[in-house]
């Protein structure tokens, strides 16, 4: 009797590709479920028409965000009927909202993932791809899954999405670019009433520091050199841990990781912003001084509707505050218009305002109902087409104001960290952002007759603008 030695046939591991879309917080999200992957036995891979699963990170903010996510787990399903993939997968936002509802409206989904599930992804993506079914989750309100007092929250076992504690490997980058989304909290304990995003993100958690600060020394040692601090409100940051001022101690550790080269802080409510997070912001040495204020709006009737506070006179000081500390700060906001009730004065007030405010970039929504929030069930509401109007009018305000801003830093001295670079016809691009440019929102800064390197941070003085695009020469 003979016995067959060889070794057995190494299976493949199956493959997985992450679809992002939306904001960075989603980008941290994906990359969590990268990383619980990868630990769990699956190979990750860019193309999804190489993958055995392909995962679709939806978004469920605006209507277009939405119409996006569908489209692209369309395509993904279509890669099904001609490649390789064996199952497509929804996550993220407009999965967690939806939950059942989007399984029902879009059978070419093999699934669809609710944030409860991503602490268990692996073994759900192992069954959906052995063909078993998976049973979509009814979706409900996460803000009754946590306490209601704030420092009650530390203790909830609910999943929250990019909130892994432990080993930051965990985590798994999904490109090696030198800027870097980094966690501080996630949901929101405001009530605005057009904006249904605290409903399925649920109630405000903050990270804990010590997680934050292993997550940046992992981020810094996988190539990040800039850390843009993300959350849904990150003036709130420390108040579920007993230290609303949280943030002010936080960031000079952040910006002391070995291999940090600026820290970036995004989405700061206006009225929560108090003058000691400005100064922090404005005068800790490597921390950009870059002010991403959430204003909506800027007359106070429409404000009040929106349940939020704010006039254009308060807006006006808060900004004069920022400049007093740093005068050539990089200021960003968004703004709705065609809110319901919303009159031409109201619109004149908002346009005077950002007249006034000279920001460096604004984005434009025009107003849509929202399913389960408090605008929708408003009266007043404008036609699609007067909305449509209204935002082609103040978007071209804004184009123009945009490039007014821009203009004015010709010869002002920037720092520029080079993300991208490509050799062409025309000679070599140097593509980077300046100290004032947040992530792919706010334009870019060219660098001229530069040899530089992506990660590079480059001095530079501005020779010249188009809308809110610098081109700098290196000093």
């Amino acid at each position: 009797m003979t016995t067959d030695s060889s070794p057995a046939p190494v299976r493949e591991l199956l493959s997985v590709a992450m679809v992002t879309l939306g904001c960075a917080r989603n980008e941290v999200d994906s990359e969590e479920l990268a990383g619980r992957l990868e630990a769990d036995g699956f190979r990750l891979v860019q193309d999804p028409a190489e993958a055995d699963t392909v995962v679709v990170n939806t978004c469920g903010f605006v209507e277009a965000a939405k119409k996006d996510s569908v489209d692209t787990l369309l395509q993904a399903a279509d890669l099904k009927e001609h490649g390789r993939p064996q199952a497509v997968v929804a996550v993220g936002c407009l999965a967690e909202r939806y939950g059942k509802d989007l399984a029902a409206s879009l059978p070419e989904a093999d699934a669809v993932l609710g944030f409860d599930d991503y602490p268990d992804i692996a073994a759900r993506l192992r069954s959906i791809v052995a063909g078993e079914a998976h049973e979509a989750h009814i979706p409900h309100d996460r803000r009754t899954l946590l306490p209601i007092t704030p420092v009650e929250r530390v203790l909830s076992t609910t999943p929250v999405p990019g909130h892994a504690s432990g080993p930051a490997s965990v985590r798994r980058r999904l490109d090696d670019g030198p800027t870097a989304a980094l966690k501080l909290a996630s949901g929101c304990d405001r009530r605005c009433s057009f904006c249904a995003i605290p409903a399925f993100r649920g109630s405000f958690v903050s990270r804990r520091p010590s997680d934050v600060l292993q997550e940046a020394r992992w981020l810094a040692d996988h190539g990040a050199r800039e850390l843009f601090l993300v959350s849904e409100n990150s003036t709130s940051y420390g108040k579920d841990l007993g230290d609303l001022r949280l943030l002010e101690t936080l960031l000079p550790e952040l910006v002391a990781v070995e291999g940090v080269e600026r820290v970036r802080v995004s989405y700061l409510q206006p009225a929560e912003t108090r003058p000691g997070l400005i100064e922090a912001i404005a005068g800790t040495p490597g921390v950009t001084p870059y002010f991403d204020l959430s204003f909506q709006h800027a007359s106070a009737p429409v404000l009040r509707r929106m349940r939020r506070f704010g006039d254009p006179e308060s807006f006006l000081a808060l900004l004069d505050q920022v400049r007093g500390h740093a005068p050539a700060a990089g200021v960003r906001s968004n703004v709705i218009v065609g809110f319901p009730g919303e009159t031409e004065h109201d619109l004149e007030t908002l346009c005077d305002f950002l007249v006034a405010a000279r920001l460096d970039v604004t984005g434009v929504f025009g107003y849509s109902d929202e399913d389960g929030t408090e605008a929708e069930t408003y009266a007043g509401k404008l036609d699609e087409d007067e909305i449509r109007g209204r935002v082609e009018h103040v978007t071209a305000l804004v184009e123009e104001l945009t490039s007014q801003r821009a203009a004015e830093r010709l010869g002002e001295q920037v720092e520029v960290l080079v993300e991208r670079i490509e050799d062409g016809p025309d000679g070599r691009t140097v593509e980077g952002r300046a100290a004032h440019q947040g992530p792919e929102v706010d334009g870019s800064t060219y660098l001229l007759d530069s040899d530089a390197r992506v990660g590079d941070l480059v001095g530079a003085v501005v020779v010249a603008s188009e809308g809110a695009d610098l081109d700098a020469r290196p000093l």
